[in-house]
């Protein structure tokens, strides 16, 4: 699961490095001196020499406040730091410098999705859930298309979920065995139903969306499968329902399975130029 995620809680922003090139020229000492330490900072951040690369980003800022690519890049390297799920001081304090850098990109562009996602991908690696969830939202007001939006949304609605389902079966010395807990009291399933009713709903319905824009999303059909599974906690008595979610949850394993592999037999086809052989001649 953490494998997975890790695609989705990453920083984007770096990715367009290689591209750097292409930014507007700037002019005085001080803006091309900015440039300089941008460029010595993006070099650094690709070593994986992450301090450096933040003094670089920093002393960018420094030399030109307002030069925006110095601020997106400061606050990728300080996102890059952060360990996801560790509650330290140091570590929360690093989050909050990545979040306040990128709402400064926000600020001057509300369009800016690599500041967007980069926010969201700290709420959620510092467990501010409802915070990552906004975020991701404003990412698809910005490009309805993005599947990973959807995805995200989705994941924390189930991780949500599944966190209650098994703190609540835990107080009936309960396990979840994923085939939606017959075994618990009318009392607890009531309980988890009026809980997990809302993120499962709308943890389905963003993985489906997901799925709509990229049809061939094979972690997002991991995730139909999980959800299905949460899914079948809530029927509180209705047998022939659970196992109908069950079913479903089953179904879906078998096609992200399938999608992986057919994923992965594409790509493997590519060459190393990227282009796909052509097997049929």
């Amino acid at each position: 699961m953490t494998t997975r995620m890790n695609r989705i809680a990453r920083f984007p922003v770096l990715a367009a490095a290689a591209a750097l090139s292409l930014l507007p020229l700037v002019t005085g000492c001080q803006k091309l001196e900015a440039r300089d330490q941008l460029n010595k900072g993006v070099q650094a951040y690709k070593g994986a020499k992450y301090e450096d690369a933040i003094q670089h980003f920093q002393e960018a800022v420094r030399l030109d406040p307002t030069y925006p690519a110095a601020q997106l890049y400061l606050s990728t390297a300080y996102a890059q730091s952060v360990v996801p799920d560790l509650e330290t001081p140091e570590n929360l304090k690093r989050a909050q410098l990545a979040i306040d850098g990128f709402k400064q990109v926000y600020d001057r562009d509300p369009k800016d999705t690599g500041a967007i996602k980069g926010i969201a991908a700290l709420y959620l690696n510092i467990g501010k859930f409802d915070d990552a969830k906004a975020w991701q939202m404003k990412a698809i007001a910005v490009d309805p298309q993005d599947a990973e939006a959807y995805y995200t949304v989705g994941y924390i609605d189930w991780r949500q979920a599944y966190r209650n389902a098994v703190q609540q079966l835990g107080t009936e010395n309960l396990t979840d065995g994923g085939e939606g807990n017959p075994k618990m009291s009318k009392k607890l399933c009531a309980s988890l139903q009026q809980t997990n009713t809302p993120l499962v709903t709308e943890g389905l319905q963003y993985m489906q969306k997901a799925i709509d824009v990229r049809p061939n999303y094979d972690d997002a059909m991991s995730y139909m499968n999980l959800l299905n599974r949460r899914k079948a906690d809530l029927e509180c008595g209705n047998d022939a329902a659970r196992k109908a979610d069950v079913q479903a949850a089953v179904d879906w394993n078998t096609k992200a399975m399938g999608t992986r592999k057919a994923n992965e037999e594409k790509k493997a086809a590519a060459t190393p130029g990227g282009v796909v052989m052509d097997n049929s001649k």
